[in-house]
C-alpha cells in the first residue's frame, strides 16, 4: 500500500509560483555573497510601498538593465542613465527610487573599503550568527527590531536612502541574518542547523 505524501507547510505568504520558489530556496538562506548583499538591498528598497510579488516579477530585469547589480557599474550611471532606466516598464520606475539605487552603490563601495567586504559590516548587527526566532504565526512577527532600527540609522548616516528600519528588517529576513519562518514551516528547521 502506498502511503499518502505529506503535504508541504510553509509559511503562510508563500502562495504562488513566484513567491514559492523564492521562500523554498531562497528567504532566510544566510547571504555572504557582496553582489547578493547589493541586490537584495536595492530590491528592499525598491519594494516600498509595493508587494514583494510586484519586486519578484521584475527581479530579471532589474538584473538585466542594472548590470547584474554590479556595484561599481551602478555606481558610475549618470543621468542619461537614469532617463533610460525611467524609461524602461520592466522595472518599477520611480525616480526617487532609481536615484536612491546609483548613490546607494556609491555607499556600498564605500563600506566595502572601509570594512574590507560590505557582508563583514552588516553582520555585526547580529553578532555575526543569524538570530533563531521562534514563531507560531505571521502576526506576531515584528515589522522591526533593535536590530533593524540601529541598522537603519547606521545606514542613513552613511548616505543610503530607501533603508527605513522596516526595510531593513525585511533584509534581514531575505538574507538569513534572523530566521523567521514559522516553527511549523519546513524550512525552520533546516535553517535552525
Amino acid at each position: 500500500m502506498n502511503k499518502p505524501k505529506e503535504a508541504v507547510v510553509r509559511c503562510s505568504w508563500a502562495t504562488n509560483e513566484l513567491n514559492i520558489p523564492y521562500h523554498d530556496e531562497e528567504w532566510g538562506v544566510p547571504v555572504h555573497d557582496e553582489r547578493t548583499w547589493f541586490e537584495l538591498m536595492m530590491l528592499e528598497g525598491a519594494q516600498a510601498g509595493l508587494s514583494w510579488d510586484t519586486v519578484l516579477k521584475k527581479r530579471a530585469r532589474y538584473r538585466e538593465v542594472f548590470d547584474g547589480f554590479d556595484p561599481q557599474k551602478v555606481a558610475r550611471y549618470d543621468k542619461s542613465k537614469v532617463r533610460e532606466l525611467l524609461r524602461d516598464a520592466g522595472i518599477i520606475r520611480n525616480r526617487l527610487k532609481i536615484d536612491a539605487t546609483v548613490s546607494n552603490a556609491r555607499a556600498f563601495l564605500a563600506i566595502q573599503k572601509e570594512f574590507g567586504t560590505f557582508d563583514d559590516y552588516i553582520w555585526r548587527f547580529v553578532g555575526g550568527q543569524p538570530k533563531q526566532n521562534a514563531w507560531n504565526t505571521h502576526k506576531r512577527l515584528p515589522a522591526k527590531t533593535a536590530e533593524s532600527d540601529a541598522l537603519s540609522k547606521d545606514l542613513q548616516k552613511r548616505g543610503f536612502r530607501f533603508v527605513g528600519s522596516t526595510i531593513c528588517y525585511a533584509l534581514m529576513q531575505a538574507t538569513g541574518m534572523v530566521n523567521d519562518h514559522l516553527v511549523s514551516c519546513f524550512r525552520h528547521r533546516d535553517l535552525s542547523k
